[in-house]
């Protein structure tokens, strides 16, 4: 096989070197490998909820000392209402939580390990009701009951160790340009295996969203008209939908409405 790179000479390697660098990379440890019944599938964990919450901590008291808090009470108390009402539908209420609403105009959400989670009061612009608001909240909520974040972060580290066996094992195998070959694998972990991942936390996250604010007695059906909301307001170009962490607004709308008719809500 040939692989030639700009302005180089072509680097000659056999099938053979080729697969061998491959499977070293493949041997990963997989101990951990654990069941999440919320969303019906094994997930590879090398963390704990506790040490992954342990490393978010740090990241959750600098944001609150670099990033001006807002005392709208009217925001604060929202927020406060809808997010303990979808804790509870999602059956999280024994842990604690921390709803903070950080002043800043940009329109975004997040939720960190341990129940922290922070909305920009920029996003509270986008949002015409409570509906609305059920709907970001049950998504950040479901970040949570789908253990996305110690998820993220094994597959990070799998992967780290997988480039790293890959590069290790070219090298050895006097394989030349071996060094360049990895980072094309490092490119084929990164668009094959981490950025699809997160488009599909982002869609569990969404279903199990769409499940407790219904269940918390807010309108599901109101998820579609947010995110056609959120569309409707984007400015600037977006990158193609496999070089982006999140899905698509139609691929998640299109998603919604499936879970919507399975709830029979459509």
């Amino acid at each position: 096989m040939t692989i030639k790179f700009l302005d180089q000479d072509p680097i000659i390697i056999s099938r053979r070197k080729l697969v061998q660098g491959l499977a070293a990379g493949s041997i990963v440890a997989v101990a951990g490998c654990a069941r999440n019944q919320a969303i019906g599938r094994d997930q590879l964990l090398l963390v704990s909820e506790g040490q992954i919450a342990q490393m978010a901590a740090a990241s959750w008291t600098q944001l609150k000392r670099q990033t001006k808090i807002s005392q709208d009470r009217n925001l604060n108390r929202r927020l406060n209402t809808v997010g303990n009402k979808i804790v509870q539908t999602a059956g999280l209420q024994r842990q604690p939580w921390e709803f903070t609403v950080f002043d800043d105009d940009q329109a975004n959400a997040f939720v960190l390990p341990g129940g922290k989670v922070g909305f920009y009061t920029g996003i509270f612009k986008r949002m015409k009701n409570d509906h609305h608001l059920a709907t970001v909240m049950g998504h950040e909520v479901g970040h949570v009951t789908g253990r996305h974040a110690a998820e993220r972060y094994s597959q990070q580290v799998a992967a780290g160790v997988a480039t790293t066996a890959a590069a290790v094992a070219l090298e050895a195998g006097d394989v030349r340009g071996g060094a360049q070959i990895a980072g094309i694998l490092g490119l084929g972990v990164q668009f094959g295996i981490l950025l699809p991942y997160s488009r599909r936390h982002e869609l569990e996250a969404d279903r199990l969203g769409v499940n407790y604010m219904h269940r918390a007695g807010y309108d599901a059906r109101q998820a579609v008209a947010f995110w056609d909301n959120m569309s409707s307001q984007r400015t600037g170009s977006s990158p193609p939908e496999f070089m982006s962490t999140h899905p698509s607004d139609a691929t998640r709308k299109n998603a919604i409405r499936q879970e919507l008719q399975r709830l029979g809500l459509a």
